[in-house]
């Protein structure tokens, strides 16, 4: 599971690996659950025809899923959920992000890193995962628009998560006794084809990323 992220800030690196541009890239570094963050996938009205349409387009929404179907009754609680992490294995049949599911909304989340606890010393260690070369991550993840109270729409976002319990890296990390967990961490190669995936084809992309091509290193704030 992971809570904790830095997103991309570089707006021309975004461009080159993710065929995007933004202006929205001015917030928050580091990203925490129901914070507001970008993310990129297909443009909503892609099917149109319209030659206008871009194929990608970065999108500043809540790091947080909160489905269409929510009625507006049940907005309030949808929002103190932990909906920031979908489990891959139940995404498909759950309330929250079976619609996004259904309908292949799928993102990338453009990060610099993302951070998990090492507790193999009996402390919560943060730790900074990032790509050993230096590029940014992708990390697949799907969206959701619901309508505010208002009736404004409003975009959101979640990462998916694999099991990672055999995993030479990721089974390092978090509590003993615990399932460990691990996002989905795309190649470069497969962006274009996540963001045009069928439902049928999600569970194609829901892989472990290499563990050589990842650096693992204990994070301490300055100061």
């Amino acid at each position: 599971m992971c809570s904790h992220y830095q997103t991309l800030k570089d707006a021309e690196l975004l461009l080159q690996k993710f065929g995007v541009r933004t202006q929205s890239l001015s917030g928050k570094t580091d990203m925490w659950p129901r914070y507001q963050g970008v993310f990129i996938r297909q443009p909503v009205e892609h099917d149109a025809g319209d030659e206008a349409v871009p194929p990608r387009e970065a999108v500043t929404g809540r790091w947080g899923l909160i489905s269409a179907t929510t009625p507006a009754s049940g907005l309030d609680k949808a929002g103190k959920l932990s909906t920031f992490n979908a489990r891959s294995e139940t995404a498909a049949k759950s309330f929250t992000f079976g619609n996004a599911w259904r309908r292949a909304q799928h993102c990338i989340i453009a990060a610099d890193a993302i951070f998990e606890p090492d507790w193999r010393t009996g402390v919560a260690i943060a730790t900074r995962f990032t790509r050993s070369d230096g590029a940014p991550l992708g990390i697949a993840g799907l969206w959701d628009r619901w309508r505010d109270a208002a009736g404004q729409l409003q975009e959101s976002f979640t990462m998916l998560t694999i099991n990672a319990d055999h995993d030479p890296l990721f089974s390092q990390y978090h509590q003993a006794g615990h399932e460990k967990r691990m996002v989905v961490m795309l190649p470069e190669g497969a962006y274009g084809d996540w963001l045009t995936a069928s439902a049928g084809d999600t569970r194609d992309f829901l892989l472990p990323y290499p563990a050589d091509k990842l650096l693992a290193t204990p994070f301490k704030k300055n100061g």
